[in-house]
């Protein structure tokens, strides 16, 4: 590819900063938007980019956060994620119209009790704890259909599963970081190790390195969705387990809290769609992802309790 103009909002969050190293380690001139630098919850913000011809913006700013803020913030969220969305596109029709914006999505979003394939992905209601939440990336979605629609633009709009691996903030409490903050500060720290559940509840991640190469192979199309998945959802006490071998923590030591709160029971992406495009699509084992992680919070959050 080619040197290209790009600008990515949210370039500083977990996925956003792994995003903006790749695409400048290709070459590109990457700008990024956060809450310090050309912030988005004010549109005037970008319009100092308006002599720059973008050719990719990949928009990844959103308001939420991990756990049960979902249910405790629901009006915040969606004013919040209305405005950073609406500012978005509205900036892409006015002033960055040949440019393809590439949004991102929630599996949550899918409705309850469907196979979690691109086609279902606007039908339905979505889970009642992330109905919220849920909405307003499907209003994203249509977003991005209707400027298509009326003035010919063009996007992609990505639904990951949990994206981990290195590179995340000391106060990420996403489902993974947490069990391996807790498992870890057990083994080395001597403390209680509590997860929320029966445990069996059930997840499907993907690494990092994976759905950034995902995203970048899938420049080339255009006015559709596709689904990042590793096709694997185990239950967290198997993540729990395999975390347990890695550090050296005894799994029996845990203790699983059934009164709290745990999101969903299942979440799992269909993903032949992104498989029959991208060849050697999510190649990262599920023990190296998490040994890469582990190794990450080790070398800088763990040694320094």
């Amino acid at each position: 590819m080619n040197r290209k103009n790009i600008l990515v909002t949210g370039g500083t969050g977990f996925v956003g900063k792994r995003l903006v190293k790749r695409l400048r380690d290709m070459g590109h001139s990457v700008y990024v938007s956060n809450t310090k630098n050309l912030n988005l919850y004010k549109i005037e913000n970008l319009y100092e980019l308006n002599s720059i011809k973008m050719d990719y913006i990949f928009h990844l700013a959103v308001a939420t956060e991990a756990g049960d803020y979902c249910l405790t913030h629901q009006g915040e969220q969606w004013i919040n994620n209305q405005i950073l969305n609406t500012n978005i596109l509205s900036y892409w029709r006015d002033f960055q119209p040949q440019a393809k914006l590439i949004s991102m999505g929630t599996s949550g979003s899918y409705p309850v009790n469907s196979p979690m394939m691109e086609g279902n992905y606007l039908l339905g209601s979505p889970e009642e704890d992330l109905f919220t939440y849920a909405m307003t990336k499907r209003m994203l979605l249509i977003g991005q259909m209707a400027l298509e629609k009326q003035y010919g633009l063009k996007w992609l709009h990505l639904v990951p599963s949990t994206i981990y691996g290195p590179g995340f903030h000391e106060g990420d409490h996403h489902m993974i970081i947490d069990l391996i903050r807790k498992i870890y500060n057990g083994k080395h720290y001597g403390t209680s190790v509590e997860l929320w559940g029966d445990g069996y509840q059930r997840r499907e991640l993907i690494y990092i390195d994976d759905a950034i190469e995902a995203m970048l192979g899938l420049l080339q199309e255009e006015n559709q969705v596709f689904n990042l998945g590793s096709s694997n959802d185990l239950p967290i006490r198997h993540f729990a387990e395999q975390i347990c071998n890695i550090v050296g923590y005894d799994q029996n030591k845990i203790h699983y809290n059934v009164n709290r709160y745990v999101g969903v029971k299942k979440r799992k992406l269909e993903v032949d769609k992104i498989k029959k495009t991208l060849v050697n699509y999510c190649q990262t084992t599920l023990k190296s992802g998490l040994s890469r992680t582990i190794e990450f919070y080790h070398d800088n959050y763990g040694k320094n309790k």
